[in-house]
């Protein structure tokens, strides 16, 4: 890797972990507005911004296991998992360029979804539901390494409190994570670049986890919200254009 390329991902990283530790997601939407630029492949994009978001979610999950509501996490975890295989193993024969114009307008659709409409939609914690929003949630993790915004709006609506809600979401990026990174590698995208970018950026988690857990009290969510929203929506379309 290049200097400007090993500086790009770490100034990534920082940013996607500030994101990721002051609202309980994002790492992965963040991160993969930069990753299928700058990796060899698509796929490896993915498989490395999978690696990097278990090490993100690992603190979280052993710290506050004892909120975990598990009734609440396992059936949409396995339904994530058994579609997000379904969708890596189309990733393996899909040409990288559509892909990244697919991302575009998913991050784009993504931006507008998150700036106007999650905060008003309430989901009851049912079978139906888990099942409807594990399978849109392990479509978007295996295509595009972004799992997070359907489970977010799941675990929002249905926590009690902000640790569960907080437990529940790393937890459950956690497990998919591991299960995708297996997934990928079987389909030979974990790379030796994937393991020298993992190892470069892994400083760069540490340090925007800290940041963002020492702006955690002095930084607007919902201003850093508008502003994560609005960057995703212009890297869509410098992808799409792209």
């Amino acid at each position: 890797m290049s200097i400007i390329t090993i500086l790009i991902l770490i100034t990534f990283c920082i940013g996607a972990s500030i994101i990721q530790r002051i609202t309980g997601f994002g790492f992965g939407i963040f991160i993969m507005t930069v990753l299928p630029f700058i990796m060899p492949s698509y796929g490896e994009a993915t498989t490395l911004s999978g690696l990097l978001a278990i090490v993100q979610s690992l603190y979280i999950t052993i710290r506050y296991h004892r909120f975990i509501s598990y009734e609440k996490l396992i059936p949409i975890l396995i339904t994530c998992i058994a579609v997000s295989y379904v969708a890596i193993t189309y990733v393996a024969i899909i040409d990288d360029s559509v892909l990244k114009r697919v991302l575009g307008l998913i991050l784009i659709l993504i931006s507008v979804y998150l700036f106007f409409i999650s905060e008003h939609i309430q989901i009851k914690p049912s079978l139906k539901n888990q099942i409807s929003l594990g399978t849109i949630s392990g479509a978007m993790g295996g295509f595009f390494a972004m799992q997070g915004p359907p489970a977010v709006l799941y675990f929002l609506s249905t926590a009690k409190s902000k640790e569960e809600y907080l437990v529940l979401a790393q937890a459950y990026f956690l497990v998919g994570n591991i299960f995708m990174t297996i997934f990928r590698a079987d389909k030979g995208f974990l790379t030796m670049a994937v393991g020298q970018a993992w190892l470069i950026a892994l400083v760069a988690i540490y340090i925007g986890s800290w940041i963002g857990a020492f702006f955690f009290k002095k930084i607007s969510i919902s201003l850093l919200k508008k502003i994560s929203y609005t960057y995703m929506a212009i890297s869509g379309l410098i992808a799409l254009l792209i």
